[in-house]
């Protein structure tokens, strides 16, 4: 990875971890375990492109001059607690794009990914809801671009994701995975 993308990647993790902190949670354990929430939000903007990171950087820090609390935002939003925040139609083809991708990943890999697309759908409007038009712009560049690539950007994601904790591919953990739950071992 560029050494570019990879500064951008720490200042949007630092400010969003700090962001984070401030959020009222029911799951105290994403709190007790920094270095999880980091890696896996590392791994969610790792696919996007430098220019979309910046901007996405500057949405963060932009937010932060305001008082506003992006993470905060977003997990009201999830909770119904807030309006939506954002009505650009981008959101919906962004989430339509994904939303088919990690469809794909639950039929490929069901022991990982057992979890209803619909809810991954819904996790994904409400964060877009914070980003700033231009942003989206850029985000939708890049998911546009990687379908029209044949690309699956939610699984290079995981792929980093997973090889970042330790396993070499996507395929090694749905076996350990499978082979826990097809033989009932714990």
């Amino acid at each position: 990875m560029q050494t570019f993308k990879k500064k951008l990647l720490k200042q949007i993790i630092e400010l969003e971890y700090e962001m984070f902190q401030q959020v009222i949670t029911n799951n105290q354990k994403c709190k007790d375990r920094p270095e999880t929430f980091k890696i896996t939000r590392e791994a969610r903007f790792y696919p996007l492109s430098a220019e979309t990171l910046s901007s996405y950087l500057g949405d963060l820090q932009q937010a932060k001059k305001e008082g506003r609390n992006l993470l905060m935002e977003k997990y009201a939003r999830m909770d119904n607690l807030i309006p939506p925040m954002n009505s650009n139609p981008l959101i919906e083809k962004i989430v339509e794009i994904e939303g088919k991708w990690i469809e794909k990943l639950s039929v490929k890999y069901p022991r990982i990914f057992s979890s209803k697309p619909e809810s991954f759908k819904s996790y994904l409007s409400c964060e877009l809801e914070t980003f700033s038009d231009r942003t989206l712009e850029l985000y939708f560049k890049d998911v546009s671009k990687a379908k029209g690539e044949g690309k699956n950007l939610a699984e290079e994601s995981y792929v980093y994701l997973f090889q970042k904790i330790g396993y070499s591919s996507i395929e090694e953990l749905e076996g350990k995975l499978k082979e826990k739950f097809d033989t009932g071992k714990n």
